[in-house]
């Protein structure tokens, strides 16, 4: 019979290896520091971007003693609805008459443009004609002159054809947007593919009706993108209002704001209306960017992706 000469202590089994804690290298401690870093200089960014609707938040609860006698962050007696009464009942109501113009012309106007801006978008890059290149160029070109410096020339025009002080003097030059034009050119290279339009000429499908049933719904992303920068430069349009209008009833909400805002020195009763008044016209815009904000990423996205 053999004997187990083996020793006592080889018998036991050994034990599952203690696990290392990783040491920190240099490298991680760097990218901690750069996070830290980014996330604070963000934090800055962030605060000092809100700061300014904070301020109107707080003081639109406040009267105009209110306005005067406290801190500027400090609340005031909550008067805000009391503000909100009396600036949509002032003047007989005018100053939601200039809400209703700067929708009409942000709404209809950046929806004209939109449309404008796909539909040569979807030209410069489809088709093919003499020229195309340089007629592109030209537009593009139109992306490096200031607002500021065709409104005069526009305003003599305007004026030549009767159109001053009318609403038409604001909605007909802002259906122009070349920066529309080159997102439109470019999303349409990225999202509406030349086999599928080959296609729909086949099935015997006119141009137009192929862009409004087969490229147009392809562009939603493009849409919306495109309509939200129109949108945002419509409603925060102030030179161009100020040389086509001189009938206060015409006004988007950005110039009677200005207006209200000249006359403080000699109307002080007015501080409360253009503080409550500059709150509640930015809310549209926040409305339509929270409201629009993932068509408008997503076509973002892959306009960068492409």
């Amino acid at each position: 019979m053999a004997l187990d000469t083996a020793p006592a202590h080889a018998a036991a089994p050994a034990g599952p290896p203690r696990p290392t804690r990783p040491r920190r290298g240099p490298n991680a401690r760097s990218a901690l520091s750069s996070r830290v870093t980014v996330n604070t200089l963000l934090a800055l960014v962030a605060v000092y971007t809100l700061m300014p609707l904070t301020w109107l938040v707080v003081n639109a609860t406040k009267n105009n003693a209110d306005l005067f006698g406290r801190p500027g962050f400090a609340f005031g007696d909550f008067s805000f609805f009391t503000n909100l009464a009396d600036l949509f009942t002032h003047q007989d109501g005018l100053f939601g008459r200039w809400l209703a113009n700067s929708m009409l012309y942000s709404v209809v106007g950046s929806i004209g443009s939109t449309l404008l801006s796909l539909l040569a978008g979807y030209a410069f890059d489809k088709y093919s004609f003499p020229g195309k290149e340089k007629l592109y160029g030209l537009v593009l070109l139109g992306i490096l002159v200031p607002h500021t410096v065709i409104s005069l020339p526009m305003y003599l025009m305007a004026s030549d054809i009767g159109l001053v002080n009318t609403y038409w003097a604001v909605l007909i030059p802002g259906l122009v947007n070349p920066f529309g034009v080159y997102l439109a050119r470019v999303f349409s290279e990225g999202y509406v593919p030349a086999e599928t339009l080959e296609a729909a000429r086949l099935d015997g499908a006119g141009e137009m009706r192929i862009f409004r049933s087969v490229a147009l719904p392809m562009l939603s992303p493009a849409f919306v993108t495109i309509f939200l920068f129109s949108f945002t430069a419509s409603w925060n349009s102030f030179f161009l209002p100020l040389v086509m209008l001189n009938d206060a009833t015409l006004y988007p909400v950005g110039l009677g704001l200005f207006n209200w805002n000249a006359i403080l020195p000699q109307e002080p009763h007015y501080y409360a209306f253009v503080v409550t008044g500059a709150l509640v016209s930015v809310l549209p815009l926040a409305i339509a960017f929270l409201s629009l904000q993932r068509y408008w990423r997503s076509g973002l996205t892959a306009g960068a992706v492409k």
